[in-house]
């Protein structure tokens, strides 16, 4: 044009600059607009909003806005498209507040706001939760003879309709639905899809399901996409069967699964541990010609490195690599967290390391197997450690104990301009306190708030823990306060902590009034809770408070088996035999699993105080309501009746242990393990159940007697487990 002598008009400069911005080439666009004045052309209007539009599509409002400003000082008025264009975009990054002034600058320039600009006010509003503010500028747009503003359409409704179903407002969203039939503007896919996404995010599944089939009846046509929503919920509840048999219904409608609808189905069996069905369902899709993408073999290989399938994951890697898919940073990132969980950290640090300058090809070393399977293209190297791949490293270096190696990669990361977020940070926190490094600990901390991360609910707590095991409970208290001046509640775990470690210090009656706290507050404790305040009170002989904090827990928890074998156990331990008695029985009563009540060491002590009457009650009761207790719980009794030369009644006991030991009814690996971990005496016989009555050496004729019984046949089948090797002491 200019060698023909032709002078380019504004036009012509508004359509280059459209092609420019269309191109995603924003700098050259610019550069052209700056020089049409110099050319002898002023912008218009549609300069200006070309350009605008340019910058909100690249997610630069400010930009734009930068020239509204700059639009007014050359004397040219913005209109109603130009605004409605930054209102939506800052809307979209979630500035509303500059919306809003956007809006009231509008009506200064006098201009109407359309319904345009309500739309993205009130999308924008949605997205951010403030579902309620929506509403009511939504209510006012249908009065519009009151306030004279637009009227809805139907994007308004959809955007009201999928706010609503996001904050799980469903009747609100059935509401507005019935609405939208009677007004018929409930007509397309688009409002049946936003409707599905509604009923699915809420678990109404089967009315999603009835929902689709209805659409066609309606004259509309499902789509893909309608399908796949209804699909990913199915799958996400477990309902496979029924995700399947859809999957039917769809083919036989001539509507053809898609990656999206394959990825959904394998996801679905691989959260369920299922990887045989999940290879299956990718063949299948292979065979249909549909190609898998990077999210759906990615979704595969860390369901086989979950399930420890690690042959299979590497053939796939090879596979992935061979049919060009090109292995990504969630690949690898995917290995390394396999590796670590296979105790191979090592194995995967190597990896980490290979990746700044291999890529993908840094997977080659694993195994062994796979080194020259790997393309090292541009995109391998391109595939680069990031956050996620340091976290999981930091994490299980800290894990091993390797602390310097940690510290290390820590420090490596931010050589690599890898800045590490309030996840890496507090990760590390964590496993310092855990150690007992609450210096260093504090020392983390301070850089942490120098890069700008704030202290979340996370932090505190493993800062608590940390000066919990130094006992520096006045520090303690002093984060405690500083997390509720911050507007951070504190949790069950940061309660427990506090609670344990005032309960170690004798501090019972301080630790009781956090429980208050906790309850006054809707914090619900736990088991765990409660057991501390339990063995603190008993520790002290305390056992009336001891049984108040029982009935709340009881409340609380329920009346579970935990809670009264914890009670039995320490009852019993303080000497409170009867009080144990009591909730022994109720147990009973109850048909808990007596694996964790030392059920043997109660009656032994009650045999012991001449209470011969009540152990044999306990003994009967738990005969008749059929348990499969330990044998030996019986000898206490057998050897008392004798004594009292009660022959017949104790020769009963006797064939009824004996029958018990034929019938195999020893179940007593649960008990031990129990009396292990607390610490407990050991029975007075030398040994834990049935072999110690074996090897007795106290004479007891009684012992001996029922022994030489078995021999003659009452514990077929179970004579070889009552034998010492060599010498067997039915023969002595």
């Amino acid at each position: 044009m200019i060698s023909a002598s032709l002078s380019p008009v504004t036009y012509t400069f508004n359509l280059l600059i459209h092609g420019l911005c269309h191109s995603d080439r924003l700098t050259d666009a610019r550069q052209l607009f700056d020089v049409m004045p110099h050319k002898g052309c002023h912008p218009n209007e549609f300069t200006f909003g070309i350009l605008i539009r340019g910058y909100c599509k690249f997610g630069l409002p400010l930009q734009g806005l930068k020239l509204l400003d700059k639009m007014k000082r050359m004397g040219v008025f913005p209109n109603v498209i130009i605004y409605n264009t930054l209102i939506a975009s800052f809307c979209k990054k979630g500035d509303v507040e500059v919306a809003e002034r956007l809006v009231e600058r509008m009506r200064e320039d006098g201009l109407v706001p359309d319904v345009v600009t309500f739309n993205s006010r009130i999308s924008a509003l949605c997205n951010s939760g403030k579902i309620l503010d929506a509403s009511r500028i939504f209510r006012d747009m249908q009065i519009d003879e009151v306030f004279g503003l637009p009227r809805p359409n139907v994007v308004t409704f959809h955007s009201m309709l999928q706010g609503f179903g996001e904050k799980g407002m469903l009747e609100e969203a059935r509401t507005l639905t019935e609405s939208m039939k009677k007004d018929d503007i409930f007509f397309n896919v688009q409002s049946y899809n936003i409707w599905l996404c509604c009923l699915v995010r809420n678990g109404k599944l089967l009315e999603a399901q009835t929902v689709l089939k209805e659409m066609s009846e309606n004259g509309v046509q499902p789509t893909i996409y309608s399908y796949n929503i209804v699909l990913d919920g199915l799958c996400k509840n477990g309902m496979l069967g029924d995700a399947k048999t859809l999957m039917s219904l769809m083919i036989n409608d001539s509507i053809f699964p898609d990656t999206v609808t394959y990825s959904t189905l394998l996801h679905g069996y691989c959260t369920k541990g299922k990887v045989t069905e999940a290879k299956n369902v990718l063949h299948e899709m292979m065979k249909r010609g549909c190609i898998p993408n990077k999210y759906t073999c990615n979704t595969l290989l860390h369901s086989m490195w979950k399930e420890g399938k690690i042959s299979e994951a590497q053939q796939l890697l090879q596979k992935m690599n061979e049919r060009g898919y090109g292995l990504d940073t969630v690949s690898c990132n995917i290995v390394i967290h396999g590796l670590c969980r296979t105790g191979e950290v090592d194995k995967a640090v190597e990896i980490v390391s290979e990746m700044w300058s291999h890529g993908s090809a840094a997977l080659g070393d694993f195994g062994n197997s796979f080194m020259s399977l790997v393309n090292e293209d541009d995109h391998g190297r391109k595939c680069l450690p990031d956050l996620i791949t340091y976290s999981t490293i930091i994490n299980n270096l800290f894990r091993e104990g390797k602390l310097d190696e940690a510290k290390k990669k820590f420090v490596e990361m931010k050589g690599k301009k890898l800045y590490p977020d309030s996840i890496i940070y507090n990760t590390i926190l964590h496993h310092l306190c855990k150690r007992g490094k609450v210096s260093s600990a504090f020392q983390v901390l301070k850089d942490m708030e120098k890069k700008g991360c704030k202290k979340s609910l996370r932090t505190y707590n493993s800062l608590i823990l940390g000066l919990g095991n130094k006992n520096q409970i006045f520090e303690m208290c002093g984060l405690m306060d500083e997390m509720r001046e911050k507007g951070i509640s504190p949790n069950v775990y940061t309660y427990n902590i506090m609670i344990s470690c005032l309960c170690k210090s004798g501090r019972t009656e301080e630790a009781i009034s956090l429980l208050n706290e906790m309850l006054q507050k809707g914090i619900i404790p736990n088991m765990h809770t409660f057991e501390l305040l339990i063995k603190s009170y008993c520790r002290t002989g305390e056992f009336r408070p001891a049984q108040e904090v029982f009935d709340i827990a009881s409340s609380i928890c329920g009346h579970n088996e935990a809670l009264y074998a914890l009670m039995f156990n320490e009852f019993l331990a303080g000497g409170e035999i009867l009080e144990a008695k009591q909730f022994l029985v109720t147990a009973l009563d109850k048909r808990f699993d007596l694996g964790s009540f030392l059920y043997k060491d109660l009656i032994d002590n009650l045999c012991k105080v001449e209470n011969l009457e009540g152990a044999r009650d306990i003994l009967t009761k738990m005969m008749h309501i059929g348990y499969g207790f330990d044998p030996a719980s019986f000898m206490p009794v057998i050897d008392g009746l004798h004594k009292l030369g009660h022959k017949h009644e104790a020769d009963e006991l006797a064939e009824r242990m004996l029958e018990m030991v034929s019938e195999g009814k020893v179940c007593n690996k649960a008990y031990q393990n129990y009396r292990e971990l607390n610490h407990t005496k050991r029975s007075k016989y030398g040994g834990d159940g049935w072999q110690a009555i074996v090897h007795r050496d106290d004479g007891s004729a009684a012992a001996l007697k029922n022994l030489k019984r078995v021999q003659r046949g009452w514990g077929q089948g179970s004579v070889s487990s009552l034998q010492t090797p060599k010498n067997d002491i039915l023969d002595d």
